[in-house]
């Protein structure tokens, strides 16, 4: 039996939003695309190594999908642990539009029996089934209690605005810390597992 896992890149202010560059996602006027690059570094290229050494299939948005799938093709390098997985491993998306994914092997799965099938593709998944990046998939598996570990790269940049993992009105949840690093660059790198609903209390 596999493990739903969720790995975010975050400013400090939670915003996830076109990390990579200013063309991955400028969807609301979005201008500051591209804001991890300043701080990618040796570290964080470790984790994101280990995390993908640890990956069984992956679970994508279809926007993470088209994004991921207009550039690994075309930089499958076997011996990169990330490429790899990417090109290699089955991935399945969420998506009531699109029906046959080019880039494979991939699987849509409409809205309609997305929960049933998550758990049963985790159920199925040797390792773990991996989310990257997918914003709106990511809040829509919290909110039902389906992220099992939660990988948050939480790098040393304020924006202001842009599209937030964590919206108003998401599930109250506690998480137990399991892993934390520091990169050089200042990125702080913490690993979640969810403990139950948010409890609360008073100092008087």
């Amino acid at each position: 039996m596999g493990k739903l896992t969720l790995t975010t890149f975050l400013t400090l202010d939670g915003v996830m939003q076109a990390p990579g560059g200013p063309e991955e996602d400028p969807s609301g006027g979005f201008a500051y695309g591209g804001w991890l690059v300043p701080f990618a570094d040796e570290g964080m290229g470790e984790f994101v190594t280990e995390v993908f050494d640890r990956a069984g299939a992956f679970l994508l948005g279809r926007r993470t999908y088209e994004i991921f799938a207009s550039y690994w093709p075309q930089h499958d390098d076997p011996a990169d642990p990330v490429a790899s997985k990417l090109n290699r491993l089955p991935k399945y998306v969420a998506s009531t539009t699109l029906k046959e994914p080019a880039w494979g092997p991939a699987t849509a799965i409409d809205g309609e029996q997305l929960q049933s099938e998550v758990v049963r593709v985790k159920d199925a998944t040797e390792g773990e089934l991996q989310v990257h990046g997918s914003g709106a998939l990511a809040q829509w598996l919290l909110a039902r209690d389906l992220v099992e570990e939660l990988n948050l790269l939480v790098f040393p940049v304020f924006l202001g605005g842009g599209r937030r993992l964590f919206p108003t009105g998401g599930l109250p949840t506690a998480f137990e810390l399991t892993g934390s690093r520091t990169t050089s660059a200042g990125t702080a790198i913490h690993t979640y597992r969810p403990t139950g609903r948010a409890a609360f209390g008073t100092f008087a």
